[in-house]
């Protein structure tokens, strides 16, 4: 062990002791893209000694630009990402456990996801999954470090139970669906990904140590404007999750429902809260990457594979599959919840 992880061991703040103790950690990547790949290739190869991959998603031709855990005979086999990242990271360092999980997280399934975990690691693509992990995590105390790209900007902020604000404290509510720019709509410079699983997998071993290190802010970061922010967020007094330990996003109040639609190749998705969507805002967000219409009744999103019909209130349906992950997938990236 001490040769591969000989710099490890030197490094004063980690030595052999704090090694062992990362060989016995049990770390979560709950999304396993830009960030989640980054993030458990960092973990493999400091020896954490099981970690567990979970992501809904299979690889795809555009993922290559920012994912290094795929290549194109992922993309040309359509092997899930969670498959494809434990084959090549096992390549890396077969000393470390990984479990493989293709599943769609939402609040039946959290906590069952977590419950042997010591850390959860957001590699995750939505709000919707955050919220339900920001909930899971405080009921369980379980510490968890958000992490987020856009553009050439990303954010990160690490959340201890009972110790810090939490996610809810940052962001009151799940933005609405067209709210907020993605991937998709905005793109993503490569290099940012780096940068913010850094830091988070860095959290991440403070925490595994109990160092007194861990960064108690949101970090700023962008890239192309050369900027970096800490940003002090203060625990809400009437937090429904951090202090009145009522968890909304668990009990499913806020989380989107998702039903396949019979003899259509259709999936329709329903947010929960009642929202109201500005067709001409979304058009200027989609036409770029695809054939979009609009009436003031429906708009009409169109790719290659796949066509999105949304309603003023958000109801949408995703023809071209009757499989919930991927339609949530797709209502994730174009919609950016």
């Amino acid at each position: 062990m001490e040769n591969r992880y000989l710099s490890q061991i030197v490094f004063p703040e980690i030595g052999k002791e704090g090694q062992e103790k990362i060989r016995n950690a049990k770390i979560a990547v709950i999304g396993c893209g830009a960030l989640g790949g980054i993030i458990a290739n960092n973990l493999v190869r400091a020896g954490v000694g099981k970690i567990k991959i979970v992501d809904r998603d299979l690889v795809e031709i555009g993922n290559l630009q920012r994912q290094i855990l795929y290549d194109e005979e992922d993309v040309k086999n359509r092997i899930p990402k969670a498959v494809a990242a434990k084959k090549r990271l096992e390549k890396i360092n077969s000393e470390v456990k990984i479990e493989a999980m293709v599943i769609d997280v939402n609040p039946e399934n959290i906590e069952e996801l977590i419950k042997d975990s010591d850390i959860v690691l957001d590699g995750t693509d939505n709000f919707e999954t955050r919220f339900i992990i920001n909930d899971a995590c405080l009921k369980n105390g379980i510490p968890w470090i958000y992490g987020a790209v856009i553009g050439s900007a990303g954010s990160t902020m690490t959340i201890i139970p009972e110790k810090t604000p939490c996610l809810r404290c940052m962001i009151e509510q799940i933005p609405h669906p067209g709210s907020l720019p993605t991937c998709d709509t905005m793109g993503v410079l490569n290099t940012i990904p780096s940068l913010i699983a850094s830091i988070q997998t860095t959290e991440a071993f403070k925490i595994i140590l109990s160092k007194e290190s861990l960064n108690k802010n949101l970090i700023i970061v962008d890239l192309w404007l050369n900027s970096f922010e800490k940003i002090n967020i203060e625990k809400k007094k009437n937090c429904p999750s951090c202090v009145q330990k009522i968890y909304p996003a668990l009990e499913g109040e806020e989380i989107s429902h998702a039903v396949t639609l019979c003899g259509r190749n259709a999936v329709q998705i329903v947010p929960k809260r009642k929202i109201s969507i500005s067709f001409e805002k979304l058009k200027n967000k989609l036409k770029s990457l695809g054939e979009v219409k609009y009436n003031e009744f429906v708009l009409s999103f169109k790719n290659p594979e796949y066509e999105l019909i949304v309603f003023p209130d958000g109801r949408t349906i995703i023809k071209g599959t009757t499989d919930i992950s991927i339609a949530k997938s797709l209502f994730a990236r174009y919609l950016g919840i």
